[in-house]
């Protein structure tokens, strides 16, 4: 039987699980709206008081050059950035797990 691809909604809500339970650590599920911009990062929030961004993707998927330009401009600006394809990757861009 052939084994279904992971989902992006699943890997989204296991990420936040995971940050919501770190102390000091406020996330938020960014929701596509027609107010919202596009290829903005799926996850906002922030660690310690810095601003962070995380785009989550399937494992094996990459970014579109929007995203891409997106997360380019929040770390210009000075917010932690990254791409997230598990739950130990958000982690990592976090820098709560080595």
């Amino acid at each position: 039987m052939k084994r279904q691809p992971v989902l992006e909604k699943s890997i989204v809500g296991s990420i936040v699980k995971a940050l919501k339970a770190q102390p000091g650590v406020v996330v938020r599920k960014r929701h596509g709206t027609a107010m919202g911009v596009a290829g903005d990062p799926d996850l906002y929030g922030t660690i310690g008081g810095r601003h962070f961004e995380i785009e989550v993707k399937r494992p094996g998927s990459q970014l579109t050059e929007l995203q891409a330009q997106r997360l380019r401009e929040w770390a210009h600006a000075g917010a932690i950035t990254g791409v997230a394809h598990t739950v130990e990757d958000a982690l990592r861009i976090l820098g709560l797990v080595a």
